[in-house]
């Protein structure tokens, strides 16, 4: 009974691997692919499209921001946030906790003298100081012209 088993299972074997071994002649066997044009323009259109989000996402450059407030009451910070806010709308601000403290830093300069300014014009309303840090901005892409 196990030398039937055995040959069965050669037979089954063998028979899983029992390809033709002969290579073909394969010049003259040719493929025709058969594609839809509009595959083409729907690769176009996802090009595009990827195109334009990669440019209207915010992208990073080195520049620098004014270091407002470094605090551990998290409700002076939020209170200094809010006094930014009501004063310089158009500037971003970034609250930041790195334990145990807050800290609250504005704007994205690309130049230090611009910087400069924002810290001199701020500087009446915080007494405790207004520090122009080095660090990673937000860079907003310039739009392209479309011809």
């Amino acid at each position: 009974m196990k030398i039937f088993l055995l040959i069965a299972a050669m037979a089954v074997f063998q028979a899983g691997f029992s390809q033709d071994r002969a290579v073909p002649d394969t010049a003259s066997r040719t493929v025709i692919v058969r594609k839809d044009p509009r595959v083409d323009l729907l690769v176009k259109k996802q090009a595009a499209t990827n195109a334009a989000v990669k440019k209207s996402s915010a992208r990073t450059a080195k520049g620098y921001r004014l270091m407002v407030m470094s605090t551990n009451k998290r409700d002076e910070a939020i209170a200094a946030k809010s006094k930014l806010y009501s004063y310089y709308p158009d500037l971003k601000s970034y609250l930041l906790y790195q334990s145990p403290f807050f800290k609250l830093k504005v704007g994205n300069f690309r130049t230090r003298d611009e910087a400069e300014k924002y810290r001199k014009s701020m500087a009446p309303l915080f007494p405790k100081g207004v520090f122009i840090l080095n660090d990673t901005i937000e860079v907003k892409p310039e739009k392209e012209e479309e011809s």
